[in-house]
């Protein structure tokens, strides 16, 4: 019999797997990996430099001892070439595997943005454990960092390598830190906990080139200013990785498109975790990836259901000053209120009818994010 095969080894391939196994001890399932297969956390990756911890620490479980409690073929350092839907075939490195039911569970690319300048190349990511690798190496080095991008993920990495000592720069062409995510009132209560730590603002401008200096990088603002740092870090977005996808004819949007029942355009391949647009939208955080992973479990085991998604805060792992939040679309109606203010905010989205549709908490009030939720859920 055919086996499902699931590609990525993330939260997403694995949530799935472990809750598939749950119901069903019998069922074959190939867990195909691009890197090592090992199980990590990969939120960790933002905030792990100023606890001490090298990549190999962050390791929770190593990928033989994750196939062998969970009774699965893992094949690592496995790259898919192509999806023939037809023969329900994979071609890969390691040779060609069939598949019953295929999920792709293959995660998201950092955006790189084009820069000019002899050192453009120089600009690292952090995506994976290898690449915090890299990012740990070249800190034993330097003493300054920039950070392009003033998100969720730029903001993380400006707090563990600011507690950590480092002299952090942030450029953002946003207004305000974390502007994606919440008013400018909920963001800006980040500026003086960080800035306090020694990190340095540049809102409403972008990098637009990276040179060699005598020591470190020159970085060319597109204002004309130039700030120098020891490291260039790149954490302006991701983009769902859609291109085996989009060759093997599915239907792809921002990212391959799936229903309720987490189904693509073809009925037997499956999408879950950064890499799927749900019902229109890309939820690339844990507890939506956690939501799906459970409900399409329950899909492949037999059971008629489909992936409810309810409120799931979004904890931003900024310690010198704490958030919660639980996003609205960019295009929903209503309007942000505050609803309690001092050493934080407290902010909930109203939508027409007066219901609290989404909230954002910070500082002492990021602690509430629970009972808000239950507002949203009832």
């Amino acid at each position: 019999m055919k086996p499902i095969v699931v590609l990525g080894s993330g939260l997403a391939g694995y949530t799935l797997v472990r809750e598939l196994r749950k119901l069903n001890r019998e069922i074959a399932i190939t867990l195909v990996s691009r890197d090592s297969g090992d199980y990590y956390s990969k939120p960790m990756l933002s905030n792990a430099f100023a606890q001490g911890k090298d990549a190999s620490s962050l390791v929770l479980t190593a990928a033989a001892v994750m196939a062998k409690q969970l009774d699965i073929t893992m094949l690592a350092d496995c790259d898919v070439r192509a999806i023939d839907r037809t023969s329900k075939q994979l071609d890969t490195t390691a040779g060609v595997i069939e598949y019953d039911r295929l999920v792709l569970a293959l995660g998201a690319d950092p955006i790189r943005i084009p820069l000019q300048g002899d050192a453009a190349e120089a600009v690292l990511s952090v995506n994976d454990l290898s690449d915090y690798a890299q990012l740990r190496e070249r800190l034993a080095t330097a003493k300054s960092v920039a950070i392009m991008g003033g998100g969720l993920i730029g903001c993380e990495f400006a707090n563990d390598l600011a507690v950590a000592g480092y002299e952090v720069s942030v450029i953002d062409p946003g207004p305000y830190p974390l502007a994606s995510l919440m008013p400018e009132q909920a963001g800006g209560q980040l500026l003086k906990p960080l800035a306090d730590l020694g990190v340095r603002w540049h809102f409403g401008v972008a990098v637009q080139r990276v040179d060699k200096a005598l020591s470190g990088y020159a970085l060319t603002l597109t204002d004309g200013t130039v700030i120098h740092a020891d490291l260039v870090l790149s954490a302006i977005g991701l983009r769902p990785r859609v291109q085996l996808a989009r060759e093997a004819g599915l239907e792809v949007n921002r990212g391959i498109v799936v229903n309720e029942r987490l189904q693509s355009s073809d009925a037997a391949i499956f999408a879950l975790g950064d890499c799927a647009e749900i019902d229109g939208k890309v939820l690339p955080f844990v507890l939506p990836i956690m939501h799906a992973g459970r409900a399409l479990a329950k899909i492949l085991n037999g059971d008629d259901t489909q992936v409810i998604f309810p409120a799931m805060p979004v904890v931003v792992k900024t310690p010198a000053h704490p958030i919660a939040v639980s996003p609205v679309a960019r295009d929903a109606l209503g309007s942000w209120r505050t609803l309690a203010s001092g050493n934080g905010i407290s902010m909930g989205f109203f939508d027409p009818q007066d219901r609290i549709t989404g909230f954002v908490l910070t500082g002492v009030y990021a602690g509430e994010r629970n009972e808000m939720a239950k507002k949203i859920n009832n």
